[in-house]
């Protein structure tokens, strides 16, 4: 009796063999980090006499930091997120999608919360984007690509040795 229930319900019971593909290993961005780079951002437009707002996302576009100086408005940080999402759709900066899309450009900018506009840079780590940084509120896109540069930058040792 007890074969014939094995061999019945060993099938059932069996645990599925869990392949290698079908396991994914992700580097995510930590709280830390994020202030780091947005605070970052906002020191390096201070220094330049620029009052910004910046958003850090994660790889998929969720909102982990925004900053906003003290005469910052609110759409400027709306503005920071939509170029942070740009990243986040084409894994590349803001402004190189601008340049390298310029045909679809226009269609883009009618998604939901993303603007193709310059000052939006991925972070990234070991080849992998791990969260995307958007600054507005420079008096051109260039200088708040700049000043995104310049938070990644702040950080870039530990991106660097991020196992």
């Amino acid at each position: 009796m007890y074969r014939i229930l094995t061999a019945i319900l060993l099938p059932v019971f069996a645990m599925p063999t869990v392949l290698a593909a079908d396991i994914v290993n992700a580097k995510l961005m930590t709280l830390e980090l994020a202030v780091d780079i947005a605070q970052g951002a906002i020191d390096a437009c201070r220094k330049d006499g620029y009052q910004i707002s910046v958003v850090v996302v994660d790889r998929s576009g969720r909102t982990q930091v925004v900053m906003r100086d003290v005469f910052a408005n609110q759409f400027l940080t709306q503005l920071a997120q939509a170029k942070a999402n740009a990243v986040v759709l084409s894994n590349t900066s803001s402004s190189a999608l601008r340049k390298n899309r310029a045909d679809i450009v226009n269609e883009l900018n009618l998604l939901d919360d993303l603007l193709v506009l310059d000052g939006g840079l991925p972070v990234m780590v070991a080849g992998s984007m791990i969260g995307a940084v958007g600054v507005s509120g420079a008096p051109g896109g260039d200088l708040d690509e700049a000043c995104a540069q310049r938070g990644i930058d702040g950080v870039q040792e530990r991106l660097d040795f991020a196992e």
